[in-house]
C-alpha cells in the first residue's frame, strides 16, 4: 500500500493532508525510523511502525479499542449537555477510514453519569456482535445503592422485574449484594437505563454505577479514568467467541 493511502486510512486527514505530510518529511517510517518524503512509497502495512510529527503508531487494519470512561461524559458524537467521550481519543482515532462514518465507535452507550469499561471499534461486525442481545455478552456492573440491600431485592433481580416499556420480566443473569450498598450485577441485554430501571423497580435507587467487565474482558486497575489503550488481538478473540465455548473454538 502506499504511504499516503496508509496515513489515510489511519485517520491522519484526507489523502491530500496525508501526501503533504509526507512531502514536508514529517513521516518516518521502519524501526530506524527513516523519513520518507515519498508519498507514493509502497510499503507492507501489515505489522508496520511509524511516526507522524514525532508521534510513534502502528498500522491497524480495524481498531478495537478500551476506554475507562470517566463521569461526566456523553457516548455521543453530538453531545447535548457534556463533552462527548470522543474527546478522550487522539484525533487520528476520530477520522480513520474518511466520509461520514469515519473513525471509532462505542460498542454500546453509558450514561455521562456512569463511569468504567467502554470498547470503541471501526469494525461493525464486532460492534454488532457485542451489542446483538441474541449473543448474550454479559457486562458486570458494579452498583452503588442508597438504601440497604436485601436477600429479597436480589431475589426479585434474578426472578426478574418488568419494566414500564415491556411487559416481559427483565432478569439479571447474576447479582450478588458485595456489601449493604454494593450490588454485582450481570445483564446480558441493554435496554435503556436498565440497571438504574431494575433497581428502582426492588424499591432503591442507583447511587453510583461503574461498568467492570464485558464478556472475558475485565477493565484492567492500571487504566486511569480518561485513558485507553487498544485491545490484544487475543482479546478480542476472547470477546467474539461464543459464550461458554472454550478457547479456540
Amino acid at each position: 500500500m502506499q504511504l499516503q493511502d496508509i496515513l489515510f486510512s489511519q485517520g491522519f486527514g484526507t489523502r491530500r493532508v496525508c501526501c503533504g505530510l509526507v512531502q514536508q518529511g514529517l513521516v518516518q517510517v521502519g524501526a530506524e525510523r527513516a523519513v520518507c518524503t515519498d508519498p507514493t512509497r509502497e510499503l507492507e502495512e501489515h505489522g508496520l511502525e511509524f511516526w507522524v510529527q514525532g508521534e510513534r503508531w502502528n498500522y491497524h487494519a480495524l481498531a478495537y479499542l478500551m476506554l475507562h470512561k470517566p463521569a461526566g461524559y456523553e457516548c455521543s458524537q453530538k453531545p447535548s449537555t457534556y463533552p462527548s467521550v470522543y474527546t478522550l481519543l487522539p484525533g487520528p482515532l476520530r477520522s480513520r477510514g474518511g466520509g461520514a462514518a469515519a473513525g471509532v465507535q462505542a460498542v454500546g452507550r453509558l450514561d455521562q453519569d456512569t463511569t468504567g469499561l467502554l470498547l470503541l471499534s471501526d469494525d461493525g461486525k464486532f460492534i454488532h456482535r457485542m451489542t446483538s442481545p441474541r449473543h448474550h455478552v454479559p457486562k458486570v456492573y458494579e452498583v452503588q445503592v442508597k438504601h440497604p440491600l436485601d436477600d429479597r431485592q436480589v431475589a426479585r433481580l434474578l426472578e426478574g422485574v418488568v419494566l414500564d416499556d415491556d411487559p416481559r420480566p427483565v432478569r439479571a443473569a447474576a447479582c450478588q449484594a458485595v456489601t449493604d450498598h454494593h450490588l454485582r450485577l450481570t445483564l446480558t441485554d441493554g435496554k435503556y437505563h436498565q440497571v438504574k430501571r431494575m433497581v428502582a423497580a426492588v424499591s432503591n435507587r442507583v447511587e453510583g454505577l461503574h461498568r467492570s467487565s464485558m464478556g472475558q474482558l475485565v477493565l484492567p486497575a492500571d487504566l486511569l479514568p480518561g485513558q485507553w489503550r487498544w485491545l490484544t488481538s487475543g482479546e478480542v478473540s476472547a470477546l467474539t467467541q461464543k459464550v461458554g465455548a472454550p478457547a479456540g473454538t
